[in-house]
């Protein structure tokens, strides 16, 4: 069902779990809840009440819709199925497709269903709907947004050069709420780090406006998947279970599975894998050498202050036990650590992500290679293929595990006065996740299932290409990642403190490119992957940031859109065609450090380098990895050797691997005497005539 989520001045819009009848609407929901939809219908802006009309204009006569006497079309359809006989004065309801089914009302027949709304959901919801498709996003949970609004504030990359697509879009939105709400030169838009370090509640914010801008896109909460029904390798219908309700049932055309541990593509039975392939399998360096059902651990990503006004204490696990910390204290005593909190630099337990978010919160983290770590490797393994009351209570102990570390360390008389004084500077936010205790109800899957699709992404695919700044060459990218091999661990040896994670690794890699392989099954002809995508355990933990993760859903959302229009498999898309598509919108399939999202010249070199013609012009640096000037943390300069300089005299060495690139393909060659620029120019000028059919 949709719901208008306009308005960020005044209330976080509400998106409505769960399909409702004409009665019982204090059976399916809060008091709470009712009371803020209506005040967000008194509020709705100008600009949704035009959206509702097209909306309501559009769907009432859908031969998608099937009709009953209980639902009715446009503003009368929606009253109705709220039990309400009349429209308030002044208030506008949200235009929702409706069907009857038994006396109640919900969408029918989307064009795609989106399950999961990840930050790699929301991407290929937009995408998929840009086109006025009809799209559903279907969140398991109540809150959308996966982990960049469940704590996870601290983006991860290295380089702004490198920020683009829909995880850019999304920054510059949250950036543009930090200056419009304080200030264009205000300490919150300087603390949001370019938009890219937004508090989880304003990132929960910018991610609802995103969606109410798109009419045809409807967003369920709390509709987890139950069954999956496959007729002739492809997906026919979707049975949901809502709290409350009879299952909902869904026939879409084409399926997205953008959750993080790969639910939808497992209950449709699709290959994938759990746990580490062997170092022979792929050839990977960092590959233990014989399989095993090992994953990356987890933990959750608490949003923290040492604001006084906004702090609240954290609470005790009911099970807590001293004992399982003790240890801390020979750790401290001896000089391992002088403060609970930290970065590194410091000696300390628990990372207090730099730079500091938007007013005074920090994102605390699991550090790396520590003597005391968050995240517990090994009691996660079976996290993937459990059931809710099984996940459940793996996520219990991960966060009983946290608390009672944080309330050690806070409180513990054998600890020195001024350790535990400055730990207890530090609190929950009171503004944060009210209605879950401040804590996120949400924990940090790094990995979990893994599809075995058309292309399986490998430590190979990040290596450098011969004697050259770039890595391999991927002709039919649709995204690009620039993070690194990142594993925080796979299992742990000895005890919880004072042990060490095992499996841990991290690789530092120049920019790489991603294939449209990764995201698509072997046979399933109506299933995109983003998230959950075909990668060896290696490869995945260069994939699984959700700046990449974005991109990929952008591109899942646009390669649903086209086949769709022509009618085909996702094995059928035309990925140049989809590769044009992602340029269009500001993504990039290879990073070029000096021609960002926006520059005249984007799409032109976009194309030039996906064709190969930025391989070889910068050798390989002396050290494997090496980026630019360190800023801060984890964030530095461009990386060398990945600009075009498009303003550089074309050389002659550098035109004749150019000229015969271009003769390759096919396209007329410029005159000489241009600068590099000119020569892109002119090429991607011919090349376009001859597609057009001009020339």
């Amino acid at each position: 069902m949709r719901q208008s989520m306009r308005n960020p001045q005044f209330f976080r819009s509400v998106f409505l779990a769960g399909r409702l009848a004409s009665q019982g609407l204090e059976k399916t929901f809060q008091i709470r809840w009712t009371l803020l939809l209506l005040f967000n219908w008194l509020l709705l802006p100008q600009a949704a009440l035009h959206a509702a009309d097209r909306v309501a204009d559009r769907t009432a006569d859908s031969p998608a819709v099937q009709r009953g006497e209980t639902c009715f079309s446009g503003r009368a359809r929606a009253l109705r199925c709220f039990g309400k006989d009349d429209e308030p004065e002044g208030s506008r309801p949200a235009a929702t497709t409706f069907v009857n089914t038994g006396g109640e009302c919900f969408t029918a027949s989307p064009d795609v269903v989106v399950y999961g709304a990840t930050p790699a959901g929301i991407a290929a919801a937009l995408n998929a709907a840009e086109s006025d498709r009809s799209v559903w996003l279907i969140e398991p949970t109540g809150r959308i947004g996966g982990m960049t609004t469940h704590g996870l504030s601290h983006s991860d990359f290295h380089s702004f050069e490198a920020l683009n697509g829909p995880f850019l879009q999304f920054s510059q939105r949250v950036l543009q709420h930090y200056r419009e709400t304080y200030g264009n030169e205000s300490e919150q838009a300087d603390d949001s780090w370019q938009g890219t370090h937004g508090e989880p509640s304003v990132n929960l914010r910018i991610f609802e406006n995103m969606l109410a801008e798109m009419p045809t896109l409807t967003v369920l909460t709390n509709h987890r998947l139950v069954q999956v029904e496959v007729e002739d390798s492809a997906v026919t219908t979707l049975h949901f279970a809502v709290p409350g309700s009879p299952q909902t049932t869904v026939n879409p055309k084409i399926v997205i599975d953008a959750t993080y541990e790969g639910d939808l593509l497992a209950a449709a039975n699709v290959p994938y894998r759990v746990g580490r392939e062997a170092r022979s399998e792929y050839g990977e360096s960092l590959a233990p050498e014989t399989a095993d059902d090992q994953l990356q651990g987890y933990n959750y990503r608490l949003c923290m202050t040492q604001n006084e006004s906004n702090r609240v204490p954290i609470p005790v696990p009911e099970n807590y036990n001293r004992e399982d910390y003790a240890a801390i204290v020979p750790l401290v005593t001896a000089g391992e650590f002088d403060a609970a909190f930290g970065y590194p630099g410091r000696r300390f337990i628990l990372k207090a992500h730099l730079p500091v978010m938007p007013n005074g919160k920090r994102d605390i983290n699991d550090v790396s290679k520590g003597l005391v770590r968050l995240s517990l490797p090994g009691h996660n393994r079976g996290y993937p293929e459990a059931d809710v009351a099984t996940r459940r209570r793996i996520e219990k102990k991960h966060l009983d595990w946290q608390l009672g570390l944080m309330h050690f360390v806070q409180t513990d008389p054998a600890l020195p006065d001024a350790f535990r004084e400055a730990a207890m500077t530090w609190g929950l936010c009171r503004d944060e996740f009210a209605d879950s205790g401040h804590i996120p109800s949400q924990i940090y899957v790094r990995e979990a299932r893994r599809m075995v699709g058309q292309y399986v992404y490998a430590e190979a695919d990040t290596q450098y290409a011969p004697d050259d700044a770039r890595a391999r060459l991927h002709p039919d990218a649709i995204a690009i990642g620039e993070y690194s091999h990142n594993c925080h661990g796979t299992d742990h040896e000895g005890p919880l403190i004072g042990g060490r994670h095992t499996g841990e690794f991290y690789k530092g890699v120049a920019p790489y490119q991603i294939p449209y392989g990764v995201l698509v099954p072997k046979t399933m002809r109506n299933l995109l992957v983003p998230t959950a995508c075909s990668a060896s355990h290696v490869g995945f933990c260069a994939l699984r940031l959700e700046p990449i993760w974005m991109s990929l859903g952008g591109a899942a959302g646009f390669a649903a859109d086209m086949a769709l229009d022509k009618n085909v498999s996702v094995q059928e898309v035309d990925v140049e065609a989809l590769k044009r598509r992602v340029w269009s919108r500001g993504g990039a399939t290879i990073h070029v450090s000096d021609v960002r999202p926006g520059h005249p010249d984007f799409i032109a070199v976009q194309w030039w380098g996906s064709l190969g013609g930025l391989h070889g012009i910068e050798p390989a640096p002396a050290k494997p990895g090496a980026r630019g000037k360190h800023i801060v943390s984890q964030y530095y300069k461009a990386y060398p050797g990945h600009a075009a300089r498009l303003d550089q005299p074309l050389d002659e060495e550098l035109a004749t691997r150019w000229n015969r690139l271009a003769h390759q393909h096919g396209f007329s060659v410029p005159a000489a005497g241009t600068t590099r620029g000119d020569w892109i120019r002119a090429v991607f000028a011919a090349a376009n005539e001859v597609a057009d059919g001009t020339k």
